[in-house]
């Protein structure tokens, strides 16, 4: 698993880049598929800074947040936050998709519903 940091229109000490990657790498805890992180970091504007994550997983499936603050690190929580809400939701989709009971098993009960009503 990758994870790119870019800045544009400025410049960050390690120590954010640090913290910035670390927080990145939560996001391997809600969905170990990841292949690729890519975090693009805009300072164009002193008053607010933007943040966007782009995650890619497997089967080419992708996870976009952006979000802006006055603060870099509260910019980068709340795109963060945005995107493993993305994660989760994809998650509880693929898990639910399983759960469910094949078609050919539902047609069956139906006709047998049909056929005790007879």
């Amino acid at each position: 698993m990758q994870i790119k940091i870019s800045i544009r229109h400025g410049h960050l000490n390690d120590n954010h880049q640090q913290q910035i990657r670390a927080k990145a790498e939560k996001l391997l805890h809600f969905f170990n598929r990841l292949t690729i992180i890519e975090v693009t970091i805009d300072l164009k504007d002193e008053n607010s800074k933007e943040v966007e994550f782009h995650a890619r997983a497997e089967h080419k499936h992708e996870f976009v947040a952006k979000d802006r603050h006055s603060d870099l690190m509260a910019a980068v929580d709340l795109a963060l936050d945005r995107v493993s809400h993305q994660i989760h939701k994809y998650k509880e989709r693929l898990q639910d998709h399983r759960r469910d009971q094949p078609t050919s098993q539902i047609a069956g009960l139906a006709k047998d519903n049909d056929a005790d009503e007879e």
